[in-house]
């Protein structure tokens, strides 16, 4: 069987196609311009990952949310999961770049943290309210993540 994937491990965006046998064991693959993108393929066709941003809520703060990121990848089948979870955080303000928001969610083993920097110009925040439930719909269309 062979797989087809664009490689988004560079700005190449590689045609990548990878031979799989019966097994779903890699026996080749071709199309990468790049090691990166080898690497890349392989992780995919053998356990997919997603590195998750999205918001947190804020009590106390000057904001409503503040941007968040896991520190590393997650496997692409807990991303709803996670997200759901994490729709139910809320912390509370003073809230700094690099501290730990949720560790270990879902027993993943990757923490996430506070990775954003400060907004400087609070006149180039667009408030926007939205509710969690609103939010974990418009994560899963724009990704595209299959129950």
């Amino acid at each position: 069987m062979v797989k087809d994937i664009i490689c988004v491990a560079c700005p190449m965006g590689c045609q990548i196609s990878v031979e799989l046998n019966d097994d779903g064991e890699i026996l080749s693959v071709t199309g990468n311009t790049c090691k990166r993108g080898d690497a890349y393929a392989r992780t995919e066709c053998t356990h997919p990952e997603r590195s998750l941003t999205t918001t947190v809520k804020v009590s106390g703060g000057v904001h409503p949310v503040v941007p968040v990121k896991s520190a590393k990848a997650v496997p692409k089948d807990k991303v709803k999961d996670c997200v759901k979870e994490i729709a139910k955080l809320e912390i509370k303000a003073p809230v700094k770049i690099g501290d730990v928001v949720c560790a270990n969610i879902l027993g993943t083993g990757e923490h996430l943290p506070r990775g954003v920097r400060g907004i400087k110009n609070k006149s180039s925040i667009r408030r926007t309210k939205i509710s969690a439930d609103a939010f974990l719909r418009m994560f899963l269309k724009l990704y595209a993540v299959s129950s």
